[in-house]
């Protein structure tokens, strides 16, 4: 089984984030592994409030997961900061894998 990596935030609802990507994942009969950038408080009606992860601690999920599994994917959704774009950014640089941006950029709720 293949595996891919989300980077992104928290949807406390499930409808969006690493909830939705890892629905997606296993839609498609590839396990889904994490890195969460930010976590959400929020439901249909809105956003209620946002808590970024510490940069540092986004790379560390990301380090662990590549140093044990054979990522052949990554897709990266909320950054948050631009602190969490750098570490990302640095972190992911020279590999030879496949990353899809779907980036973030305001909710619609």
């Amino acid at each position: 089984m293949k595996v891919v990596l989300s980077i992104a935030g928290s949807d406390s609802s499930g409808g969006a984030g690493i909830q939705a990507d890892l629905k997606t994942f296993e839609a498609f009969d590839v396990f889904g592994t994490t890195a969460i950038t930010a976590l959400t408080a929020q439901n249909t009606t809105g956003v209620e409030q946002i808590v970024p992860m510490d940069a540092s601690f986004v790379q560390k999920q990301i380090e662990m997961v590549m140093n044990d599994f054979d990522v052949a994917a990554i897709k990266i959704g909320m950054l948050f900061n631009k602190e969490i774009i750098k570490v990302v950014g640095e972190t992911i640089k020279g590999l030879d894998i496949p990353v899809v941006m779907d980036p973030v950029s305001i909710s619609k709720a």
